[in-house]
């Protein structure tokens, strides 16, 4: 593939921009991480495409009989026809064959695209229903901590869809008005066959650059306030909790445990433990865990075995998989996959897909999920508020009723 290169000066920002597709790659669990290498190998350049949950399926012996309203298929990546880059001020552009005039062609469209200020939604209001109510809910929750005190798991991730059948005649809208809302690091639009996600994740999944491996999980939630006092007493209360801290670490020994399945022994580090970061609604608690990827590994092995991530199940794994088979009454989707990119050389960085909205044109379905972390000290009431909580954004940015 010819890969020219054209630098022109852009915003002082970082953003990545991938359009058309040259190649596919598309299928559901089975063999697909072995298909993924295999098509990388092929041809080594840029892909971009998404890891949906249910890759669980080939991970573990585990299935899923949910309905799925949405229909991205379990793993899709696509070789870009064209490839934006904007960082420090400087935006490259390259593609198959692009010329210099070509490039200066679609740097101008892009300018030509206005961003107005007004985000006001152009489809009608819509009412959101849902197969999981707060009766539901609070019942699943107690019977989740039955099985915490029986011994079965010590933490799981409950997560309740929220739907509407309504033609949203702008999807490109709705990101922007869910990124002016929420802005998150790892926020991101995409689009395959009439199938979209608009998505405003504050959470990385998982990182590789050289031979190095970065998973960042976010566990342990509170609100904000206007009021910097109060904002900042919140925040405390965060970082003190030991019910929050305890969540957090679950997941994080979870997640040295699936990195260290393909690192370098030793290598597996916390670089920062119950970081307190500020995002438009919530403070979050993120820990940081580091390892070397080992030599005899390929990188797709690194993603396999860390995936789905610990944030997004909980612990032990393979348990809280079936048990989040067994109490959820939605299939999630692209919901707690991973969206991202690899690049020519093998290197990636993935979000988790959280705090996003995924919408079928054909079938003019739209759906969001919010979700908690279940233990065994966990109030149900307070789970359930805090899955209302994480919702208000996604729901202000569809206009729904």
């Amino acid at each position: 593939m010819d890969n020219n290169e054209y630098r022109l000066s852009g915003q002082n920002a970082e953003a990545l921009l991938a359009a058309g597709a040259e190649e596919v790659l598309q299928c559901n669990a089975g063999q697909a991480f072995d298909r993924l290498r295999e098509f990388h190998s092929a041809a080594p350049g840029w892909l971009f495409g998404h890891l949906a949950y249910d890759l669980k399926n080939e991970t573990e012996r585990l299935r899923s009989a949910h309905p799925d309203h949405i229909g991205f298929p379990d793993l899709y990546f696509f070789r870009p026809r064209y490839l934006l880059r904007l960082q420090q001020q400087e935006l490259t552009i390259s593609g198959n064959g692009l010329t210099e005039k070509e490039a200066h062609d679609i740097f101008a469209a892009c300018l030509r695209e206005s961003v107005s200020a007004d985000t006001a939604a152009t489809w009608k209001p819509f009412r959101l229903q849902g197969p999981v109510d707060r009766e539901y809910y609070l019942h699943a929750v107690k019977a989740l901590q039955e099985h915490i005190r029986k011994g079965d798991c010590y933490e799981v991730n409950f997560c309740r869809e929220r739907f509407a059948n309504a033609a949203i005649n702008d999807p490109l809208l709705l990101f922007r008005r869910l990124n002016a809302l929420s802005p998150a690091p790892f926020a991101a639009f995409y689009k395959t066959d009439g199938k979209y996600l608009a998505c405003s994740s504050p959470e990385r999944f998982l990182q590789k650059q050289g031979n190095q491996l970065v998973s960042q999980p976010i566990k342990g939630t509170v609100r904000r306030s206007a009021d910097p006092a109060q904002d900042a007493q919140l925040r405390d209360t965060l970082l003190q909790s030991a019910k929050e801290q305890s969540e957090n670490v679950m997941i994080v020994d979870l997640v040295r445990n699936d990195l260290s399945r393909t690192a370098v022994q030793g290598s597996v580090k916390v670089d920062e433990l119950f970081g307190i970061y500020a995002f438009p609604q919530v403070h979050h608690m993120i820990s940081t865990v580091t390892a070397t990827l080992d030599e005899r590994f390929h990188f797709t092995d690194a993603i396999r075995y860390a995936f789905p991530m610990g944030s997004m199940t909980g612990a032990p794994k393979v348990r809280v998989l079936q048990l989040i088979e067994q109490y959820e009454r939605s299939r999630r989707g692209l919901f707690s996959g991973a969206i991202g990119y690899i690049t020519p050389e093998g290197d990636f960085d993935f979000n988790v897909v959280i705090r996003s909205i995924q919408y079928n044109a054909e079938t003019e379905h739209v759906s969001f999920q919010t979700g908690s972390a279940i233990t065994f000290y966990s109030d149900p009431e307070k789970e359930w508020e805090e899955c209302l909580l994480k919702a208000k954004a996604l729901e202000a940015a569809l206009g729904a009723e």
